[in-house]
C-alpha cells in the first residue's frame, strides 16, 4: 500500500485542503483485501463544504472544540485508487500533525488485515476413494463366476453356425 498526500491552502481566510490517495500494490490486490475505514483525529470543520472561515467564526472563534473527525479509507482489491479530498480547519500556523499521525494509523489498521489475510494459506487439495478390500472380497466369486459364464459363452460353438 502506498499513500500519499499533500497540504494546499491559499493566502487569506480560506480552508486548506488535503488531498490524498491510498493505492494497493499487485500482491495485496491478490489477497482480495476490502476497503478498510478508520477513524482518524483529523477534525472536520463545521461547515466543510464552506472554503473560508473568518475571523471569530467557528473553528476561529474562541472555546471552539472540533466535535467531527474525518475517516480515511482505501480501495477494496477491486477497486480503482482514487484522490480523496477534505477540507481542514483553518490555523493561525498551519500546522497539521494529526494528518501524519492518522495516516500511520491508517497504516497500521492496514498492515493488521494485511497480515490476517495473508495467514490464510493456501490449498490444493486431491482425492479419491475406491472401493474397500471388505467389499472386493465379498463380490470377487460373483464377479468371477459371471466373467466364466460370459467367457464360456463367447466360445461355445453353435450348432446352426457349423452347419454353413
Amino acid at each position: 500500500m502506498n499513500i500519499e498526500w499533500k497540504i494546499t491552502k491559499k493566502r487569506g481566510n480560506l480552508r486548506p485542503v488535503l488531498t490524498y490517495c491510498v493505492t494497493l500494490e499487485e500482491f495485496e490486490k491478490e489477497l482480495a483485501l476490502p476497503p478498510l475505514r478508520v477513524s482518524s483525529t483529523i477534525p472536520e470543520p463545521q461547515d466543510s463544504w464552506q472554503e473560508y472561515c473568518y475571523p471569530g467564526q467557528m473553528e476561529r472563534a474562541e472555546g471552539n472544540e472540533p466535535s467531527a473527525f474525518y475517516e480515511l479509507e482505501s480501495p477494496s482489491h477491486r477497486g480503482k485508487s482514487w484522490p480523496q479530498t477534505l477540507r481542514l480547519p483553518w490555523r493561525e500556523g498551519n500546522a497539521y500533525p494529526e494528518v501524519e499521525e492518522s495516516f500511520q494509523n491508517f497504516r497500521s489498521e492496514f498492515e493488521k488485515m494485511l497480515r490476517q489475510a495473508y495467514a490464510s494459506a493456501p490449498m490444493n487439495e486431491e482425492r479419491s476413494l475406491s472401493s474397500s478390500n471388505a467389499v472386493r472380497a465379498h463380490v470377487a466369486p460373483g464377479v468371477a463366476a459371471a466373467r466364466f459364464l460370459r467367457m464360456a459363452g463367447r466360445s461355445a460353438i453353435k450348432p446352426e453356425e457349423t452347419a454353413q
